[in-house]
């Protein structure tokens, strides 16, 4: 299991809005666990916070634009790109502007300053949002549609298209996050020409030049008209006798605008809150497209507080039976935990297969077996003591004992031939052999059972 990480050093990244045309500051600023990602508004009163979240996401026309309260910064999506990509989970982004700043109009400076700023490792873990099952989402009248599929790492498929002579059909591919900085971080984005006159209408674009954006002119205008436009943008006149890209530094790759639109991608779903496991196909992707599938992927992290882990039964455990009776003292009928199948320093996975056979059934109830609750959180506390008891010498001379139980829910029946799952993670360091645990209980992706337990540790007499 990976830990979380931070930046080791704050950074500065300084530069004008694309669309606003402000000269803008962002520092960038490390972050206690289970932060995410946070911008703060400091030329503002009181300094309000946005988290950089799906949920807060107000539109996202030619950009994500995040709203709080009445509170936005905009065009954030390559600056969380390159968090996302390069392992960040908690990071402060204080800001003295609605927007951040556009640089090249690529990703390169923010993953180059991250290098430099350096990770720190945190004592907690990342928390996957694993892909289980196919999710799509689509837009007809675009043709847009996103596709995730179980995947035990990160890769993603992407393909636009678009009626021009110039950009018609591109593909780009990214196989694993490590290629990010490499292969995606430095292209640009782009425009065409004949949509221009439109965005400075809508007022966007008030910062866009020819030196940070693909600029793709497919369709034929008089001199006079590209003069005209580039009055209005205050940019330099530029001469231009034949189609294709006009900007003033040439194509990094032949299919840049697709490996930006990857990036644009990764930016948009870095605001699930969470790393990712699962490979991505995006047919024609854009920001309201990607909004829509993390959005979705928010809603079942909020239905669901905490992922089931996973559970491959052909992998030999890590704790077998054995180990389990060497660690805990009880035995038949109440060793309540099979094996162990993941075990950390703060997190413990557990199974017990729930038979037809336990005594516990004769009464509980005959007609209609019911595994006990108390049961269940009593096999979750023995999960929760073998993450203890792993870690003392002669574990046989000590025992657990509660002290407190609070906050427990049963959310679904335990019956015979269930598959019981517990994760149980530290909630705070061990202190005078007092232990506090939060613990899940799993049948499938279910949360079935949860409680927060306090024990002790004690040395036997």
């Amino acid at each position: 299991m990976a830990n979380q990480l931070t930046l080791q050093n704050d950074f500065t990244i300084s530069g004008k809005g694309l669309h606003t045309g402000l000269h803008i500051t962002a520092r960038f600023c490390p972050a206690p666990a289970n932060t995410g990602y946070v911008f703060v508004r400091t030329d503002l009163e009181d300094k309000p916070s946005i988290e950089a979240l799906a949920d807060n996401v107000h539109h996202t026309e030619r950009g994500t634009v995040l709203e709080k309260n009445g509170v936005q910064v905009s065009t954030i999506e390559h600056a969380m790109a390159a968090l996302w990509a390069a392992g960040i989970d908690n990071c402060l982004i204080e800001i003295n502007g609605p927007e951040m700043p556009i640089l090249d109009g690529s990703a390169i400076d923010f993953v180059q300053a991250i290098e430099k700023a350096g990770k720190e490792e945190q004592s907690y873990h990342k928390q996957y949002y694993v892909v289980r099952n196919r999710i799509e989402v689509s837009d007809p009248e675009t043709g847009s549609s996103l596709i995730i599929l179980p995947y035990d790492g990160f890769s993603v498929t992407t393909l636009i298209s678009y009626p021009s002579s110039i950009l018609s059909n591109q593909f780009a591919r990214l196989n694993a996050l490590s290629d990010f900085a490499s292969e995606v971080a430095d292209s640009r984005t782009f425009v065409f020409v004949r949509e221009v006159e439109l965005l400075l209408k809508h007022n966007l674009i008030k910062g866009g030049d020819l030196d940070n954006a693909l600029v793709i002119y497919d369709q034929e205008m008089s001199q006079e008209k590209l003069d005209q436009l580039a009055d209005t943008m205050h940019i330099p006149h530029k001469l231009v006798n034949k189609l294709g890209y006009i900007n003033n530094k040439p194509l990094k790759y032949d299919n840049e605008p697709a490996r930006h639109k990857l990036m644009d991608l990764m930016g948009d779903l870095a605001l699930i809150g969470k790393p990712l496991k699962g490979h991505i196909i995006a047919t024609r992707p854009g920001h309201n497209i990607n909004n829509k599938m993390a959005r979705l992927i928010r809603k079942d992290i909020k239905r669901q507080e905490i992922q089931a882990p996973v559970y491959n039964a052909d992998l030999p455990p890590v704790m077998d039976n054995i180990r389990i009776k060497q660690l805990l003292p009880h035995r038949w009928p109440f060793q309540l935990v099979d094996k162990v199948i993941e075990i950390s320093e703060r997190h413990v996975v557990g199974i017990k297969n729930v038979t037809g056979n336990e005594q516990f059934f004769i009464g509980h109830f005959p007609d209609e077996p019911v595994m006990p609750g108390v049961l269940q959180i009593e096999a979750m506390a023995q999960t929760g003591g073998l993450l203890i008891l792993n870690t003392v010498p002669d574990p046989e001379r000590y025992s657990t004992y509660f002290l407190k139980i609070e906050n427990v829910k049963f959310r679904q029946k335990v019956v015979p031939g269930d598959t019981l799952i517990f994760r149980l993670d530290l909630m705070d360091q061990i202190r005078r052999g007092i232990v506090s645990m939060k613990g899940y209980a799993f049948v499938g992706d279910k949360i079935v059972t949860e409680a927060e337990f306090m024990a002790q540790v004690v040395k036997n007499k």
